[in-house]
Formats: structure tokens, sequence, C-alpha cells
């Protein structure tokens, strides 16, 4: 018997590297497809999924400004390619077989639909993955802060974050193996630790909304359902 989920509907925030593979830029279709494959798997089980996509494996806006150049269209460009992700990744949940929507907070109605809380709804409650892309559509906006803005207008039970290792650790363990590893924490002892593990303006509008955190290895096949299931390795950031 097929165990239910804990969390009905749930934002997924997947970094623009973690496309990358083993690349050194752009995207690793293999990859793409494996984290379609865990997507589909969530949806199987009846849990209803929005995405939000980085862009960092094609670009980053703040590198424009960190060499003098103007951040507001370094944004722009960096909004630009978590949309190219996010139709790589559209592309890979519909190989599978997913009815799958991308939604632009940028208007490009020749690509993709445009973001709208409503038509977000919809193609949610009809089983439809959706794909945020774009950001916030806004410069000075990271696609942290995107994921926990969507999560909240979509009335997402949980934000997934599927990072590079299984959970929240005092500092980069791959750095300083004896790191502290957590299982649990408030929102605000994130902020207060000063944990990077997303911005602070979107960890603090998830406390806000009270929508709880989930970070996880995005590498890690099947550990999406897993966590799901109430199983697996991951931290839990959650007030209640």
């Amino acid at each position: 018997m097929t165990q239910k989920p804990i969390y009905k509907r749930v934002l997924l925030k997947a970094s623009g590297e973690a496309l990358m593979g083993e690349q050194g830029f752009g995207i690793d279709v293999a990859v793409a497809d494996r984290i379609a494959s865990d997507i589909a798997e969530a949806r199987t089980m009846g849990v209803e999924v929005g995405v939000v996509v980085g862009g960092g494996n094609i670009f980053r806006g703040v590198a424009v400004a960190s060499k003098g150049g103007d951040r507001v269209t370094g944004d722009h460009m960096g909004m630009l390619a978590t949309i190219i992700n996010a139709l790589a990744l559209a592309t890979s949940l519909r190989k599978l077989g997913v009815a799958t929507e991308v939604l632009s907070a940028i208007a490009m109605p020749e690509i993709c639909q445009s973001f709208s809380q409503r038509a977000a709804l919809h193609h949610l409650k009809k089983g439809r993955v959706v794909i945020f892309a774009g950001g916030t559509g806004n410069p000075f906006f990271t696609t942290d802060s995107a994921a926990a803005l969507r999560a909240a207008e979509m009335g997402a039970e949980a934000i997934f974050k599927g990072t590079q290792v299984d959970g929240i650790y005092s500092a980069d363990p791959k750095e300083f193996p004896d790191a502290e590893r957590f299982d649990n924490l408030t929102h605000d002892e994130v902020l207060n630790k000063g944990l990077a593990v997303m911005d602070v303006a979107a960890v603090a509008l998830a406390r806000e909304n009270s929508i709880p955190i989930i970070v996880f290895s995005i590498h890690e096949k099947g550990g999406f359902a897993e966590i799901l299931k109430g199983r697996g390795r991951a931290t839990l950031v959650d007030d209640s």
C-alpha cells in the first residue's frame, strides 16, 4: 500500500547550479531528466507541485554589478536565465508525460504564459506541474525570495529547498567536515544564526506565512518523494 504524502501542495526550489551536473556551465539534460522524474514521482502520489528554478548555471545578475555594471540590467539578464532553465525542466517533465505549464513573471507570450495567481491555482487544480520563471519579475530579489513569494501565493504547505547537501549545516560541510548538522530549526534560529539556507527576505516571508522549509539534497534520486512520505534525510525549518 502506497504511503500517503504528508503534504498536499508544495513548492520545490532548485538552484540553477543543480541543473549543471558535473558540467561547469549550462544544462545537463540527464540531470534535468532525473529531477523531472522525482517531480513526476511526487505527482503520482497526488502531490500538487510548483517549482522555482534559479539561473546561476547560466548567469548571475550580481556578477555584472560586481564589475561595475548596472545591477538592474544584470538582474534582468538573470531572470532570462531562469526562463531558459524553466523551459528545459518543462521539456524533461513533458517527456515523462507530466502535464506542465511555465508561468513567467516577465511577459513572454510567444514562449510561455504570464504569471498570475489565478492561472497558477487553475493549473495546479488541474493536476499540472507549474514552473514559475523569471524570479519575482523585479531586480534586487533572488529566486529564493521568488520561491517564498510563490509558495505563499499558491498556498503551499511547505517549501522544499533542494541543495548540494542533505540538510542545513553550521558551515559548508565540503569545506568544514566537522560542521554541525541540524535536524530541526525555527525560522528565527536560521535568521539569528546567519545560516546560509535561503536569503533573509525569503526566510522572513516563509516565517510570516507559517510555511515550513525543508532542506534536502536534490542529487539524491527519489529523495523528494521519500521526504514527502515523512522519511528521508533533511532539515526541517518550522515554528510549530
